[in-house]
């Protein structure tokens, strides 16, 4: 694996974070009362469609039996995260989100180290469990350092399955290229796990929502759900699934830990009076973790050797 590449996987991140974090202002700007499956069937729609013509720039490529499941399962991994997340809006506090949603890259390490898609190595957890300490702490310098929102109850165990249904994305996605089920081209595979997630998320809101709320949306919606659809979700599940192709699962959903922070200078742009030194403590920790998983370099952070893919492909 060539270094070139891990560095061109890491930056891809970084924009991943940079983006993902920016859109929770724009997310907020959606008309109330909207149904939120089937709007994200509709961001995921738009995401798919703006995949295409990268797709047919190599071709048509059609999965064989094998890859669609696989294509279906990622999918169903995309609309589990998606519909639990708009179900434990209402019944979880944003800390007990944030506390659960940081286990994701641990979880992702885990996972893949169960597969074997996950090398041998100690430094890559610690540095997860940094991460996952500073993401935390912005957690709670955003709540006021208010304890008694962090709860564990039904809505958040709920919500604790999506999260595992989302470390499985990343997962899912390496192990299929390891053994040559997927797609080796990124693009490909954001089109066909973003069309499936699309029709399961759209069967769900169907079964769950009134179809005639859609009828409230404003031109200013649909602008907004392509924008989202085209950068937040078409353009942030190629940079992953690039990024997965060079790196491990664990590395990859690490970057989901600088999502807070891009939402504390946003937060800061807007409301610059709530600057205080209780957000230095979780920057730190966050940042610290980001420049040593850089810094872990190509050969350990590579997501699986030759050998590796031979022996799975065996």
């Amino acid at each position: 694996m060539e270094n070139g590449n891990v560095t061109g996987a890491h930056l891809g991140m970084l924009l991943w974070a940079a983006i993902v974090g920016a859109s929770f202002p724009v997310v907020g700007m959606l008309s109330e009362g909207l149904p939120s499956l089937l709007l994200t069937a509709m961001r995921f729609a738009i995401a798919a469609l703006a995949m295409l013509p990268l797709v047919w720039r190599k071709g048509p490529e059609m999965p064989d039996i094998l890859g669609l499941l696989l294509y279906a399962f990622m999918g169903l991994c995309l609309a589990g995260f998606f519909g639990v997340m708009f179900w434990a809006a209402h019944r979880v506090s944003a800390l007990s989100m944030s506390a659960l949603f940081v286990s994701m890259p641990l979880l992702a390490y885990g996972i893949g180290r169960v597969l074997g898609i996950e090398p041998r190595a100690a430094r890559l957890p610690a540095v997860l469990a940094l991460g996952a300490g500073g993401a935390i702490a912005l957690a709670l310098a955003q709540s006021g350092g208010n304890l008694t929102a962090l709860q564990f109850g039904r809505g958040e165990g709920a919500f604790f399955l999506g999260c595992i249904a989302s470390a499985l994305y990343p997962v899912l996605s390496k192990w299929g290229l390891a053994r040559g089920i997927l797609s080796s081209d990124a693009a490909v595979r954001t089109f066909w796990s973003l069309a499936m997630g699309c029709v399961l998320i759209a069967l769900a809101g169907f079964a769950m929502e009134p179809l005639t709320a859609m009828a409230k949306m404003q031109p200013k919606d649909i602008l907004l759900v392509a924008y989202l659809g085209v950068f937040s979700s078409g353009v942030t599940f190629w940079l992953m699934q690039r990024g997965t192709g060079v790196l491990t699962p664990g590395a990859v959903t690490a970057y989901s830990y600088l999502v807070p922070f891009v939402s504390m200078l946003a937060l800061f742009a807007a409301r610059p009076e709530v600057i205080g030194w209780h957000w230095l403590p979780g920057s730190a920790l966050v940042i610290t973790a980001m420049i040593l998983l850089f810094r872990t370099g190509g050969r350990q952070l590579a997501a699986i050797s030759h050998a590796d893919a031979g022996r799975l492909r065996g």
